[in-house]
Protein backbone atom coordinates (compact mmCIF):
# COMPACT_ATOMS: atom_id res chain seq x y z
CA UNK A 1 0.00 0.00 0.00
CA UNK A 2 1.18 3.53 -0.67
CA UNK A 3 1.75 6.00 2.15
CA UNK A 4 -0.27 9.19 2.06
CA UNK A 5 2.40 11.69 3.06
CA UNK A 6 2.30 15.48 2.80
CA UNK A 7 4.96 17.11 4.97
CA UNK A 8 4.45 20.67 6.08
CA UNK A 9 7.20 23.10 7.01
CA UNK A 10 7.03 22.15 10.69
CA UNK A 11 7.47 18.46 9.95
CA UNK A 12 3.94 17.35 10.77
CA UNK A 13 1.81 15.30 8.43
CA UNK A 14 -1.54 16.48 7.15
CA UNK A 15 -3.00 13.05 6.51
CA UNK A 16 -2.60 9.65 8.19
CA UNK A 17 0.04 7.24 6.92
CA UNK A 18 -1.39 3.78 6.24
CA UNK A 19 0.91 1.32 4.50
CA UNK A 20 2.35 -2.17 4.65
CA UNK A 21 5.53 -3.85 3.46
CA UNK A 22 5.68 -6.23 0.48
CA UNK A 23 5.45 -9.71 1.95
CA UNK A 24 8.79 -10.97 0.65
CA UNK A 25 10.52 -8.02 2.35
CA UNK A 26 8.49 -8.39 5.53
CA UNK A 27 9.90 -11.84 6.31
CA UNK A 28 13.53 -11.05 5.50
CA UNK A 29 14.22 -10.52 9.20
CA UNK A 30 12.71 -12.01 12.35
CA UNK A 31 12.76 -8.54 13.90
CA UNK A 32 11.12 -6.00 11.63
CA UNK A 33 13.46 -3.03 11.79
CA UNK A 34 12.61 -1.02 8.69
CA UNK A 35 9.41 0.12 7.03
CA UNK A 36 7.15 -1.48 9.62
CA UNK A 37 3.48 -1.24 8.75
CA UNK A 38 1.76 2.04 9.60
CA UNK A 39 -1.83 2.41 10.75
CA UNK A 40 -2.85 5.90 11.81
CA UNK A 41 -6.26 7.52 12.21
CA UNK A 42 -4.88 11.04 12.28
CA UNK A 43 -1.76 13.06 11.41
CA UNK A 44 1.64 11.98 12.68
CA UNK A 45 2.45 13.86 15.87
CA UNK A 46 5.94 15.26 16.38
CA UNK A 47 6.61 15.72 20.10
CA UNK A 48 9.54 16.71 22.27
CA UNK A 49 10.15 14.23 25.08
CA UNK A 50 11.22 17.06 27.38
CA UNK A 51 7.82 18.73 26.97
CA UNK A 52 5.64 15.62 27.09
CA UNK A 53 4.02 13.99 30.09
CA UNK A 54 1.29 11.46 30.86
CA UNK A 55 -1.64 12.23 33.15
CA UNK A 56 -2.76 9.29 35.33
CA UNK A 57 -6.21 9.81 36.77
CA UNK A 58 -9.59 8.24 37.42
CA UNK A 59 -10.03 5.56 40.08
CA UNK A 60 -6.58 5.97 41.58
CA UNK A 61 -5.36 7.13 44.99
CA UNK A 62 -2.86 9.64 43.65
CA UNK A 63 -3.67 11.36 40.34
CA UNK A 64 -0.31 12.40 38.90
CA UNK A 65 1.59 13.56 35.85
CA UNK A 66 4.62 11.51 34.80
CA UNK A 67 7.40 12.80 32.58
CA UNK A 68 9.26 10.71 30.03
CA UNK A 69 12.41 11.03 32.14
CA UNK A 70 10.51 9.62 35.11
CA UNK A 71 9.25 6.69 33.06
CA UNK A 72 12.84 5.86 32.15
CA UNK A 73 14.47 6.36 35.56
CA UNK A 74 11.92 5.93 38.35
CA UNK A 75 10.50 2.56 37.34
CA UNK A 76 12.01 -0.85 36.48
CA UNK A 77 12.42 -1.20 32.71
CA UNK A 78 10.90 -4.23 31.03
CA UNK A 79 11.59 -5.61 27.55
CA UNK A 80 9.02 -7.50 25.51
CA UNK A 81 9.19 -8.74 21.95
CA UNK A 82 5.83 -9.18 20.30
CA UNK A 83 3.98 -9.22 17.02
CA UNK A 84 1.58 -6.30 16.64
CA UNK A 85 -1.07 -6.53 13.95
CA UNK A 86 -3.82 -4.35 12.60
CA UNK A 87 -7.27 -5.81 13.22
CA UNK A 88 -7.89 -5.49 9.49
CA UNK A 89 -4.85 -7.49 8.40
CA UNK A 90 -5.89 -9.76 5.46
CA UNK A 91 -8.97 -7.66 4.82
CA UNK A 92 -8.25 -7.83 1.09
CA UNK A 93 -8.83 -11.56 1.15
CA UNK A 94 -12.21 -11.19 2.83
CA UNK A 95 -13.14 -8.45 0.38
CA UNK A 96 -12.12 -10.37 -2.75
CA UNK A 97 -12.94 -13.95 -1.76
CA UNK A 98 -16.26 -13.34 -0.01
CA UNK A 99 -17.70 -9.84 -0.53
CA UNK A 100 -16.87 -6.19 -0.02
CA UNK A 101 -16.16 -4.78 3.43
CA UNK A 102 -15.79 -1.36 5.02
CA UNK A 103 -12.17 -0.41 5.62
CA UNK A 104 -8.65 0.07 4.27
CA UNK A 105 -7.69 -2.66 1.83
CA UNK A 106 -4.95 -4.39 3.83
CA UNK A 107 -3.27 -7.39 2.30
CA UNK A 108 -1.28 -9.69 4.67
CA UNK A 109 1.51 -7.34 5.72
CA UNK A 110 -0.13 -5.18 8.40
CA UNK A 111 1.97 -6.82 11.09
CA UNK A 112 5.36 -6.24 12.68
CA UNK A 113 7.51 -8.20 15.11
CA UNK A 114 9.47 -5.75 17.27
CA UNK A 115 11.22 -5.38 20.60
CA UNK A 116 9.80 -2.77 22.98
CA UNK A 117 11.19 -1.40 26.22
CA UNK A 118 9.70 0.63 29.05
CA UNK A 119 8.10 0.22 32.48
CA UNK A 120 5.23 -2.14 33.04
CA UNK A 121 1.90 -0.34 33.19
CA UNK A 122 1.10 -2.11 36.48
CA UNK A 123 4.26 -0.74 38.10
CA UNK A 124 3.41 2.81 37.07
CA UNK A 125 -0.17 2.48 38.27
CA UNK A 126 0.80 0.92 41.59
CA UNK A 127 3.96 2.83 42.42
CA UNK A 128 2.96 6.11 40.89
CA UNK A 129 -0.80 6.33 41.28
CA UNK A 130 -1.46 3.91 44.14
CA UNK A 131 -4.16 1.88 42.43
CA UNK A 132 -3.66 -1.05 44.83
CA UNK A 133 -5.04 1.14 47.63
CA UNK A 134 -8.39 2.02 46.10
CA UNK A 135 -11.05 -0.68 45.95
CA UNK A 136 -11.58 -4.39 46.60
CA UNK A 137 -10.31 -6.84 44.00
CA UNK A 138 -13.84 -7.95 43.01
CA UNK A 139 -14.68 -4.38 42.05
CA UNK A 140 -11.46 -4.08 40.06
CA UNK A 141 -12.40 -7.02 37.85
CA UNK A 142 -15.10 -4.89 36.21
CA UNK A 143 -12.89 -1.89 35.54
CA UNK A 144 -10.91 -0.70 32.54
CA UNK A 145 -7.73 1.19 31.83
CA UNK A 146 -8.26 3.83 29.17
CA UNK A 147 -5.42 5.07 26.95
CA UNK A 148 -5.71 8.42 25.18
CA UNK A 149 -3.85 10.73 22.86
CA UNK A 150 -5.33 14.22 22.64
CA UNK A 151 -2.60 15.71 20.46
CA UNK A 152 -4.59 15.91 17.25
CA UNK A 153 -8.00 15.32 15.74
CA UNK A 154 -8.62 12.00 14.04
CA UNK A 155 -10.77 11.01 11.10
CA UNK A 156 -13.74 9.94 13.23
CA UNK A 157 -13.22 11.79 16.53
CA UNK A 158 -11.51 14.77 18.12
CA UNK A 159 -8.86 12.50 19.69
CA UNK A 160 -7.69 8.88 19.69
CA UNK A 161 -8.21 6.35 22.45
CA UNK A 162 -8.75 2.75 23.40
CA UNK A 163 -8.94 0.63 26.53
CA UNK A 164 -8.22 -2.78 27.98
CA UNK A 165 -9.61 -4.61 31.02
CA UNK A 166 -8.01 -3.55 34.30
CA UNK A 167 -7.13 -7.15 35.13
CA UNK A 168 -5.15 -7.40 31.89
CA UNK A 169 -3.28 -4.20 32.64
CA UNK A 170 -2.34 -5.44 36.12
CA UNK A 171 -1.36 -9.01 35.17
CA UNK A 172 2.45 -9.22 34.95
CA UNK A 173 2.14 -12.17 32.58
CA UNK A 174 0.37 -9.94 30.05
CA UNK A 175 3.48 -7.75 29.64
CA UNK A 176 1.60 -4.49 29.09
CA UNK A 177 4.19 -1.71 29.03
CA UNK A 178 4.57 2.00 28.39
CA UNK A 179 7.17 1.79 25.66
CA UNK A 180 9.86 4.42 25.28
CA UNK A 181 12.12 2.35 23.01
CA UNK A 182 11.53 0.30 19.87
CA UNK A 183 14.18 -2.17 18.68
CA UNK A 184 16.71 -0.62 21.03
CA UNK A 185 16.21 2.98 19.90
CA UNK A 186 13.83 5.84 20.56
CA UNK A 187 10.45 5.16 19.00
CA UNK A 188 10.11 6.88 15.59
CA UNK A 189 7.49 9.68 15.51
CA UNK A 190 5.24 7.68 13.20
CA UNK A 191 5.16 4.86 15.76
CA UNK A 192 4.31 7.04 18.75
CA UNK A 193 7.37 8.91 20.07
CA UNK A 194 8.01 9.66 22.85
CA UNK A 195 5.79 7.01 24.47
CA UNK A 196 3.09 4.56 23.48
CA UNK A 197 1.21 1.73 25.11
CA UNK A 198 2.16 -1.79 24.04
CA UNK A 199 -0.46 -4.47 24.64
CA UNK A 200 0.87 -7.80 23.27
CA UNK A 201 -1.52 -10.29 21.71
CA UNK A 202 -4.17 -7.64 21.20
CA UNK A 203 -5.13 -5.75 18.05
CA UNK A 204 -2.75 -2.89 17.43
CA UNK A 205 -5.50 -0.29 17.89
CA UNK A 206 -5.21 -0.67 21.69
CA UNK A 207 -1.47 0.11 21.71
CA UNK A 208 -2.15 3.84 21.66
CA UNK A 209 0.63 6.07 20.28
CA UNK A 210 1.70 9.53 21.52
CA UNK A 211 0.14 8.53 24.82
CA UNK A 212 -0.72 11.48 27.07
CA UNK A 213 -3.45 10.18 29.40
CA UNK A 214 -4.19 6.95 31.28
CA UNK A 215 -7.49 6.72 33.14
CA UNK A 216 -8.73 3.92 35.40
CA UNK A 217 -12.50 3.81 34.94
CA UNK A 218 -15.66 1.81 35.37
CA UNK A 219 -16.20 2.23 31.63
CA UNK A 220 -14.41 1.41 28.42
CA UNK A 221 -12.84 4.29 26.55
CA UNK A 222 -15.58 6.53 25.13
CA UNK A 223 -13.56 7.09 21.95
CA UNK A 224 -15.28 6.10 18.72
CA UNK A 225 -12.46 3.65 17.93
CA UNK A 226 -13.37 1.66 21.03
CA UNK A 227 -17.16 1.97 20.94
CA UNK A 228 -18.02 2.25 17.23
CA UNK A 229 -15.22 0.41 15.46
CA UNK A 230 -12.98 -2.66 15.71
CA UNK A 231 -15.81 -5.05 16.49
CA UNK A 232 -16.73 -8.29 14.73
CA UNK A 233 -20.31 -7.55 13.74
CA UNK A 234 -22.66 -10.44 12.88
CA UNK A 235 -22.98 -11.38 9.18
CA UNK A 236 -26.49 -9.91 8.94
CA UNK A 237 -25.06 -6.39 9.47
CA UNK A 238 -24.59 -5.34 5.86
CA UNK A 239 -24.15 -1.56 6.05
CA UNK A 240 -23.21 1.33 8.33
CA UNK A 241 -26.83 2.20 9.04
CA UNK A 242 -27.64 -1.30 10.33
CA UNK A 243 -24.40 -1.31 12.30
CA UNK A 244 -25.69 1.57 14.44
CA UNK A 245 -28.07 -0.86 16.15
CA UNK A 246 -25.26 -3.32 17.02
CA UNK A 247 -22.26 -1.32 18.21
CA UNK A 248 -23.44 -1.31 21.84
CA UNK A 249 -24.35 -5.00 21.76
CA UNK A 250 -21.05 -6.39 20.45
CA UNK A 251 -17.91 -6.53 22.62
CA UNK A 252 -14.82 -4.67 21.49
CA UNK A 253 -12.12 -6.79 19.86
CA UNK A 254 -9.23 -7.75 22.08
CA UNK A 255 -7.27 -10.92 21.21
CA UNK A 256 -6.03 -11.36 17.66
CA UNK A 257 -6.66 -14.81 16.17
CA UNK A 258 -4.09 -17.46 15.30
CA UNK A 259 -2.97 -16.93 11.73
CA UNK A 260 -0.52 -18.18 9.10
CA UNK A 261 0.25 -16.13 6.00
CA UNK A 262 2.20 -17.02 2.87
CA UNK A 263 4.76 -14.44 1.81
CA UNK A 264 6.33 -16.40 -1.05
CA UNK A 265 4.82 -17.01 -3.55
CA UNK A 266 2.25 -14.22 -3.71
CA UNK A 267 -1.27 -14.58 -5.02
CA UNK A 268 -1.88 -14.18 -8.78
CA UNK A 269 1.79 -14.87 -9.51
CA UNK A 270 3.40 -17.43 -11.81
CA UNK A 271 5.79 -19.95 -10.25
CA UNK A 272 7.98 -22.75 -11.55
CA UNK A 273 8.20 -26.13 -9.87
CA UNK A 274 11.56 -27.69 -9.10
CA UNK A 275 12.68 -30.78 -11.01
CA UNK A 276 11.23 -32.89 -8.22
CA UNK A 277 7.85 -31.17 -8.57
CA UNK A 278 8.12 -29.18 -5.38
CA UNK A 279 7.47 -25.52 -4.66
CA UNK A 280 9.17 -23.60 -1.87
CA UNK A 281 6.81 -21.56 0.31
CA UNK A 282 7.70 -19.05 3.02
CA UNK A 283 5.66 -17.02 5.46
CA UNK A 284 4.93 -16.00 9.02
CA UNK A 285 2.51 -17.19 11.67
CA UNK A 286 1.17 -15.56 14.83
CA UNK A 287 -0.57 -17.10 17.86
CA UNK A 288 -3.96 -16.22 19.30
CA UNK A 289 -3.66 -13.64 22.05
CA UNK A 290 -1.56 -14.95 24.94
CA UNK A 291 -1.72 -18.58 23.81
CA UNK A 292 1.59 -18.63 21.96
CA UNK A 293 3.94 -19.49 20.69
CA UNK A 294 2.91 -21.03 17.40
CA UNK A 295 3.88 -24.70 17.59
CA UNK A 296 2.94 -25.93 14.12
CA UNK A 297 2.37 -24.62 10.62
CA UNK A 298 0.92 -26.94 7.96
CA UNK A 299 0.95 -26.13 4.26
CA UNK A 300 -1.04 -27.70 1.43
CA UNK A 301 -0.71 -27.38 -2.33
CA UNK A 302 -3.71 -29.56 -3.15
CA UNK A 303 -6.48 -27.68 -1.34
CA UNK A 304 -6.19 -29.59 1.91
CA UNK A 305 -5.98 -33.18 0.66
CA UNK A 306 -2.45 -33.47 2.05
CA UNK A 307 -0.50 -31.23 4.42
CA UNK A 308 3.23 -30.71 4.98
CA UNK A 309 4.70 -29.54 8.27
CA UNK A 310 6.75 -26.39 7.83
CA UNK A 311 10.09 -25.67 9.47
CA UNK A 312 9.70 -22.94 12.10
CA UNK A 313 12.12 -20.15 12.99
CA UNK A 314 11.42 -18.87 16.51
CA UNK A 315 14.10 -16.17 16.40
CA UNK A 316 16.72 -15.46 19.10
CA UNK A 317 16.11 -17.50 22.24
CA UNK A 318 16.48 -14.43 24.45
CA UNK A 319 13.64 -12.67 22.62
CA UNK A 320 11.25 -15.40 21.50
CA UNK A 321 8.10 -15.54 23.61
CA UNK A 322 4.43 -16.40 23.56
CA UNK A 323 3.85 -13.03 21.88
CA UNK A 324 6.25 -13.28 18.93
CA UNK A 325 5.67 -14.59 15.46
CA UNK A 326 7.45 -17.50 13.79
CA UNK A 327 8.86 -17.42 10.29
CA UNK A 328 8.33 -20.65 8.41
CA UNK A 329 9.24 -22.42 5.20
CA UNK A 330 8.05 -25.59 3.49
CA UNK A 331 8.40 -27.46 0.20
CA UNK A 332 5.06 -28.67 -1.11
CA UNK A 333 3.85 -30.74 -4.02
CA UNK A 334 1.69 -29.00 -6.59
CA UNK A 335 0.20 -29.82 -9.95
CA UNK A 336 0.86 -27.56 -12.91
CA UNK A 337 -2.01 -25.38 -14.03
CA UNK A 338 -3.89 -22.16 -13.42
CA UNK A 339 -6.04 -20.93 -10.52
CA UNK A 340 -4.08 -22.97 -8.01
CA UNK A 341 -4.25 -22.37 -4.27
CA UNK A 342 -1.96 -22.73 -1.29
CA UNK A 343 -3.42 -23.36 2.14
CA UNK A 344 -1.51 -22.59 5.35
CA UNK A 345 -2.77 -23.13 8.86
CA UNK A 346 -1.12 -22.48 12.21
CA UNK A 347 -1.63 -24.05 15.62
CA UNK A 348 -0.43 -22.39 18.83
CA UNK A 349 0.56 -23.73 22.24
CA UNK A 350 -2.97 -23.14 23.52
CA UNK A 351 -4.37 -25.49 20.87
CA UNK A 352 -5.95 -22.78 18.72
CA UNK A 353 -5.96 -23.70 15.02
CA UNK A 354 -7.23 -22.06 11.87
CA UNK A 355 -10.36 -24.05 11.12
CA UNK A 356 -11.99 -22.46 8.06
CA UNK A 357 -10.85 -22.10 4.48
CA UNK A 358 -12.34 -18.61 4.63
CA UNK A 359 -13.35 -16.67 7.73
CA UNK A 360 -16.96 -15.70 8.38
CA UNK A 361 -17.67 -12.35 6.74
CA UNK A 362 -18.12 -9.22 8.85
CA UNK A 363 -18.76 -5.66 7.72
CA UNK A 364 -15.49 -4.23 9.05
CA UNK A 365 -13.41 -7.07 7.64
CA UNK A 366 -11.54 -7.61 10.91
CA UNK A 367 -10.07 -10.71 12.51
CA UNK A 368 -9.65 -12.63 9.25
CA UNK A 369 -7.81 -15.95 9.62
CA UNK A 370 -8.99 -18.32 6.90
CA UNK A 371 -6.36 -20.85 5.83
CA UNK A 372 -6.77 -20.17 2.10
CA UNK A 373 -3.53 -18.18 1.94
CA UNK A 374 -2.68 -17.87 -1.78
CA UNK A 375 -5.09 -18.03 -4.70
CA UNK A 376 -5.14 -17.59 -8.47
CA UNK A 377 -1.64 -19.02 -8.70
CA UNK A 378 -0.24 -20.18 -12.06
CA UNK A 379 2.11 -23.15 -11.69
CA UNK A 380 4.40 -24.10 -14.61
Amino acid sequence: MQAIVDLQNDGTVKEPINREMPMDQLIESWITNQDNYDRNHGPIQHKLASEHDITLDGLVSRPIKITIESLQTDYPQHTVACALSCAGNRRHTMRTRIKDVWGIDWYDGAVMNCVWEGPRLRDVLMQGAGVDEVEPELKRQQQHVQFASYGTKTQEDTWYGGSIPFKMAMDPDMDVILAVKMNGKSIPPRHGYPVRAIVPGVLGARSVKWLDRITVSEEESPCVYQRRDYKILPPNVLDKETAKHYWDKIPAMLEMPVNACVAVPTYKSTVTLSESGLLECKGYAVPQGSHGPVTRVEVSGDEGKTWVDATLDYGPSELASKWTWVLWNANIKMEKGEEKKIFARATDKGGNTQELERSTWNLRGVGYNGYEAVFDLTVV
